[in-house]
């Protein structure tokens, strides 16, 4: 097998476009959450004009500057008392618009959020299973798991409480500076002094946060996979006494996650703290020269509470600047784990010019077929054979010879490296991938249900089949006697992977599937080789309706079951050796 695909690199250019055209169906949703957060610094702008009122007006006995004057109704300016009443009730109503603002923001940053990753994830599940065997074969299922659920999130981290949140800051920053700049210029120079030093921590800072949150992402998906592992080999993990061992390995695992997240986390601490820092020096000078200012009677007293309150705001937005661009990077750390998967392309393409059918009569050839899932290590090699339609084909080998290989050549769920595979004399691959499958059913050794209940999964090839033809599929595969035992019949939940049912019930549900979808091709890959004598004999006869009129290849290693094929074909070193006549010429395991 070949190894996981390593995941692709982007810069945070690449990552910031793609995830704008990612979030661009609710681009209208995006731009209301900006203007509505907008809001909030009008807000913060009024809420400390109560505070200058009352010190300067009330206890001051100052006639008010032209900028708080404006606020103020001419005949409350001579009267302390209703400006002191006044000052109060408006820092109440300030406080509660600034809440409700804030209340409203984050409904609304929820339901936005919400739908980006829906739709994010839902993009990013179909993908993965449109992509072909291949990548599944070499990515783990629990990664691929952590990518949808966890990754995914990543779209509404990076524009809800990302790309908004900054706009909005920086918008902030710049209202609040040009304010205290009308008040007093150097206390607003002085104050902005911190900026500079933010994004320079910011962009020391980026790429050790980037790598610490993918790190992160990494163990958080190995440990998740071991979790999955145990739990799905359950049986296997109690029957050897392996418990301890397993969650031996978790803990490993798990070890490895806590400390990249202290790493990243301190990397992220260590960075606040210097942003910290340098915004504490910022608001020391400025409350040093504003003081100066306050001596030398340059500015109020009034005016240096309002300023400094002023840029307490403007401090908590400015280290929010530095804070965003930090937190992105975990954002973008799991968005590159997710658009690495995004820009993987099947290695089974449907042809532009591929034409539709309905449905094929079922005569197949192989013409000089060679295929490896690696390809300096062949499989098959060379695979010759001509198959009329309505035959009965059994196949033969070793373990490892490339009997499942071979067949799932047929509904291209990998595609040959040279030769080619003809259905009705048409190349497989100038057929419509999904027309093509269509004429398909399979039935495993190791039969798959889904945790639904017994109908859904009958009818699972053909969700709009009537009930009548879910039972009579039922009843040709020798299953609706057990299932009209069941507890709720055929609604009875068969749990995660059919554990609720035998092996061999849910091998006759799996017959019945095949049964109900009705294609003219029929793959039995070791359909009885896990059931005991008396239910095989019932799947056989099933097994004999389901053949009839259809072309069908048979994998099996008991003679019996092979008894009937028309034609019989060994594989040996990846090539073939047609048989007829006496099955004990084919050398079985």
């Amino acid at each position: 097998m070949s190894k996981k695909t390593p995941d692709r690199k982007y810069t945070d250019r690449q990552l910031y476009g793609r995830l704008a055209s990612s979030a661009s169906p609710y681009g209208k949703h995006l731009v209301v959450l900006f203007v509505v957060s907008l809001i909030g610094a009008p807000l913060a702008l009024l809420i400390p004009l109560p505070i200058k009122i009352v010190v300067d007006g009330v206890l001051g006995g100052k006639e008010l500057s032209p900028i708080v004057a404006a606020f103020v109704p001419d005949a409350w300016e001579g009267d302390p008392d209703t400006l002191l009443w006044a000052s109060v009730i408006a820092i109440v109503a300030f406080s509660a618009l600034l809440q409700l603002h804030e209340f409203i923001t984050w409904i609304y940053k929820t339901w936005i959020g919400e739908r980006l990753v829906l739709g994010f994830r839902a993009k990013l599940f179909d993908h993965l299973a449109s992509l072909s065997l291949g990548f599944h074969s070499r990515q783990n299922s629990a990664d691929a798991l952590h990518r949808v659920q966890i990754d995914a999130a990543s779209i509404k981290e990076a524009s809800v409480y990302g790309a908004i949140p900054f706009a909005t800051s920086l918008i902030k920053v710049l209202v609040l500076t040009y304010v205290t700049a009308r008040i007093d210029l150097t206390l607003a120079l002085v104050a902005l002094g911190a900026g500079p030093i933010v994004f320079v921590l910011t962009e020391i800072y980026r790429g050790r946060l980037r790598r610490g949150w993918q790190a992160v992402r990494e163990t958080e998906s190995s440990a998740l996979s071991v979790v999955q592992e145990s739990l799905g080999a359950v049986r296997v993990v109690k029957a050897f006494g392996q418990e301890r061992r397993e969650g031996e390995r978790f803990r490993e695992h798990a070890h490895s996650n806590v400390k990249a997240a202290l790493a990243a986390v301190r990397a992220h601490a260590s960075f606040d703290l210097w942003v910290g820092i340098a915004t504490g020096i910022g608001g020391a000078a400025v409350l040093y020269v504003g003081a100066k200012h306050v001596q030398t009677g340059e500015t109020t007293l009034g005016e240096l509470l309002l300023i400094v309150a002023y840029l307490s705001q403007l401090f908590m937005p400015l280290r929010d600047l530095g804070a965003r661009l930090a937190s992105m990077q975990s954002a973008l750390a799991s968005a590159s784990r997710v658009y690495s998967v995004l820009d993987e392309q099947s290695e089974v393409q449907e042809r532009k010019t591929a034409k539709p059918v309905e449905r094929v009569e079922g005569t197949f050839a192989f013409r000089d077929v060679r295929f490896g899932y690696d390809p300096a290590k062949p499989v098959l090699s060379g695979v010759s054979l001509d198959i009329p339609a309505g035959s009965r084909v059994g196949i033969a080998g070793k373990t490892g010879s490339g009997k499942s290989t071979l067949l799932s050549l047929l509904p291209r769920f990998y595609d040959p490296q040279a030769g080619a595979v003809l259905l009705d004399g048409v190349d497989v691959r100038d057929l419509k991938l999904a027309d093509l499958r269509r004429q398909f059913s399979i039935v495993l050794q190791e039969s798959v249900l889904f945790s639904t209940t017994v109908r859904e999964n009958i009818a699972y090839g053909r969700p709009d089949a009537s009930d009548e033809e879910i039972e009579k599929a039922a009843r040709a595969a020798a299953a609706h006697e057990f299932v009209s035992q069941l507890p709720d019949g055929y609604d009875t939940e068969v749990g995660e992977r059919g554990t609720r049912l035998s092996g061999g019930e849910r091998q006759r549900i799996a017959l019945a599937r095949a049964f109900l979808r009705d294609a003219p091709v029929l793959i039995l890959d070791e359909p009885t080789s896990a059931l005991d004598t008396k239910t095989e004999e019932l799947v056989i006869d099933a097994l004999e309706r389901l053949m009839k009129g259809r072309t069908t290849f048979m994998i099996a290693h008991r003679l019996s079951t092979l008894e009937s094929c028309d034609l019989r074909v060994e594989l040996v070193d990846g090539d073939t050796v047609v048989r007829k006549g006496d099955l004990g010429d084919i050398a079985l395991e």
